[in-house]
């Protein structure tokens, strides 16, 4: 990819509610002398990119695909429609979400909530290529099975977001040499944002670290499903142990005021116990400010994955 000319943008932060910082992208832009017949032209072949959801991830999303010469924006749609009104223009925001069938987008991006996949999830499916990009939807079993069955004319993409080496552990999965998946996530207490009895022990932490929650992935998601998409992809790219047998652990550390980090520990064939299993430990130090649900270095990790969710076909993905 040419990158002719990059501008910054501002006001980023998590998918809602984070304080703002500054993440700069570069790409290819359209030339400002280009004749309107070229013009029209490029816009019929540019990828048509629907985006749900116009948080501050949302929102740095959406100034990608404007800024981007061969993708272009079908719409924007936010539940809180204000919110979106004078910082869109008007041809791009949809209003009622289940007319997005007739934008025909090529692939639709969702930035909003897990239930926006159980809702709307399949109808995409039928439409377009899409982007989960809250994947602890698919901790609910029904939502994915009906979710994979309805990826069969079009892909179902799930970013790594946070989540390092997925890949290779989906690789693992294929083969069927995946022997056991933990994902541990430590932040600061104000940045998370949490239910029920997480959010009451999460509340209660002054000086001390603090262990939320160690346990199965499939029963932390409901409990934290702004906080854990990237163990929800880790569930997904392990699909040979699934929602049930990765494990999550979310730990609450008040010294973190400068980073989220996040910790992947796999293992392959070979005896755990003994220590002579294949092991692959990693350590992501994400900058990041107080109570910002997500790390800055984030947002540039989503834009490659919503630039890399396309031509793979029917199935589910990892982007």
């Amino acid at each position: 990819m040419s990158t002719n000319r990059g501008r910054p943008v501002q006001n980023l932060g998590a998918k809602s509610g984070a304080k703002s910082s500054s993440v700069k992208f570069s790409l290819t832009q359209q030339p400002a002398h280009m004749d309107a017949k070229n013009s029209r032209l490029l816009n019929d072949c540019r990828r048509r990119i629907g985006v749900v959801g116009y948080g501050h991830l949302g929102k740095y999303l959406v100034d990608a695909v404007l800024a981007h010469n061969s993708l272009a924006l079908a719409f924007v749609w936010n539940r809180t429609l204000s919110a979106i009104q004078g910082q869109v223009d008007d041809q791009y925001i949809l209003e009622d979400l289940a007319e997005f069938a007739e934008r025909k987008p090529d692939l639709i991006v969702e930035v909003a909530h897990p239930k926006i996949s159980a809702q709307y999830g399949e109808s995409f499916l039928q439409v377009a290529d899409y982007m989960v990009g809250s994947p602890t939807a698919l901790a609910d079993q029904e939502v994915e099975t009906k979710l994979r069955k309805a990826a069969q004319n079009h892909g179902m993409y799930i970013p790594t977001g946070a989540f390092w080496g997925g890949e290779d552990i989906k690789k693992m999965a294929d083969r069927g040499t995946l022997k056991a998946l933990k994902v541990t996530m430590k932040k600061h207490p104000s940045c998370f944002k949490l239910n029920g009895e997480l959010k009451t022990k999460n509340e209660a932490v002054r000086t001390e670290v603090c262990v939320l929650y160690d346990g199965p992935v499939r029963g932390l998601c409901p409990l934290a499903p702004h906080n854990v998409n990237t163990m929800a992809a880790a569930a997904t790219a392990a699909h040979n142990l699934g929602f049930d047998q990765v494990q999550g652990c979310l730990v609450a550390d008040p010294s973190l005021k400068d980073f989220h980090i996040v910790e992947v520990e796999t293992w392959g064939p070979g005896d755990r116990e003994a220590g002579s299993a294949f092991h692959v430990h990693t350590i992501r130090k994400n900058p990041s400010n107080l109570g910002v649900v997500t790390g800055s270095a984030t947002y540039a990790s989503f834009l490659s994955s919503m630039l890399g969710a396309v031509g793979r076909g029917p199935g589910v993905h990892l982007c």
